[in-house]
Order: structure tokens, then C-alpha cells, then sequence
């Protein structure tokens, strides 16, 4: 599953979403990469509560807009699927590398990136 912040020209509601929290005020710095709204640490089991709430709420939407392949594979979209994912998404094997903080790229070949060949058909 593609993860897309827009499509055919149009921001997704996750592009908004993002959109949103970029615009709030800063209201705490604690060095944590996600706070809650009030600038507490997200603890572990609140981020993947979150997690698995939205995906269920993405997963309805879909199968109310009667997309039940999108429904299907949102529900089988995993929250350790995130890190493999992202470095899948990022076309040079150095700069997945760096966004993962490996010390060496065949780890994050070997482990990380999911991206299949690209094959011709047979007939």
C-alpha cells in the first residue's frame, strides 16, 4: 500500500492532517518527535491505541465508499510496517540507510527494503 500525503492533484486527508499539526503552535519542547496536544511524551501503548484506531476508522471510510480492496488492506496494515515501509519509499538505498541510522547499507537491503523488481510479463 502507497502511503500518499496527495493525489491527482488533490490533498489526501492525511496531507491535511499533517497540514493541521504542522500549523499548531509549538506548545512544549520536550525532544520527543510526537507529544500529545498538551506536550506530553506519547507513550508507546497511546501511539499504537491511535494506531489501530485510525486504522479502523480508515478502513470504515473505505468500505462505506464501498472500496473493499482498500478496506481489506488497510486493516492488514500492520504498525511495524511503518519503518520497512518508509524506507521502501525512499528511491536511494543511502538515504533510507540514513533515515534508519544503519552503519551499513546491506542492512538496510537485506532487512528493510521491500521494493520487488520490476518484471516484464510472460506472455
Amino acid at each position: 500500500m502507497r502511503i500518499r500525503l496527495s493525489a491527482e492533484g488533490q490533498v489526501t486527508e492525511l496531507g491535511a492532517c499533517i497540514e493541521r499539526l504542522l500549523a499548531r503552535p509549538v506548545q512544549a519542547m520536550n525532544g520527543r518527535l510526537i507529544s500529545t496536544e498538551d506536550g506530553q511524551p506519547l507513550a508507546a501503548k497511546m501511539l499504537r491505541d491511535r494506531f489501530d484506531a485510525a486504522r479502523v476508522a480508515a478502513a470504515a471510510k473505505a468500505e462505506s465508499a464501498g472500496l473493499t480492496d482498500l478496506a481489506k488492506r488497510v486493516r492488514a496494515f500492520q504498525f511495524r510496517d511503518i519503518r520497512p515501509k518508509a524506507a521502501s519509499e525512499i528511491v536511494s538505498l543511502d538515504d533510507a540507510n540514513k533515515l534508519l541510522g544503519h552503519s551499513d547499507n546491506q542492512i538496510t537491503q537485506r532487512v528493510y527494503r521491500r521494493v520487488g523488481e520490476v518484471v516484464k510479463p510472460t506472455r
